[in-house]
């Protein structure tokens, strides 16, 4: 049996065609694989419940017996990590049920009420 000449030209174009629909997609359409996808997911999520948990670390910071003097200490720190580690060690970020603060929750802690405190 004999193959029709225009066969390879149009395997290669399809070939070429399914390549270039793939560069595409992945380039300029939005595509992503599972993994990347998942990693997406699993920060989303990590930053809304960070985002729900805020008012609850606030709220610790607020109930504090000491609460007063621990804002001006807080206040008085100079840079960001400094202030995170102050919520840590204070223990507004630590999950109910947790035995150690979050690390996220209390860098958004931190960012809240120091807007809290310039208002």
């Amino acid at each position: 049996m004999k193959t029709p000449t225009w066969i390879a030209p149009g395997i290669w174009g399809a070939v070429v065609g399914a390549v270039a629909t793939m560069v595409v997609g992945f380039i300029w359409g939005g595509w992503v694989l599972g993994s990347t996808a998942e990693r997406m997911a699993r920060e989303q999520s990590t930053a809304a419940v960070t985002q729900a948990l805020v008012p609850v670390c606030v709220s610790r910071s607020k109930a504090d017996p000491d609460s007063q003097q621990k804002l001006k200490d807080f206040t008085a720190l100079g840079y960001s990590y400094a202030q995170e580690q102050f919520v840590e060690k204070s223990g507004w970020a630590t999950i109910p049920g947790s035995k150690s603060p979050d690390g996220d929750l209390a860098k958004a802690c931190a960012a809240v009420l120091l807007e809290g405190t310039k208002a």
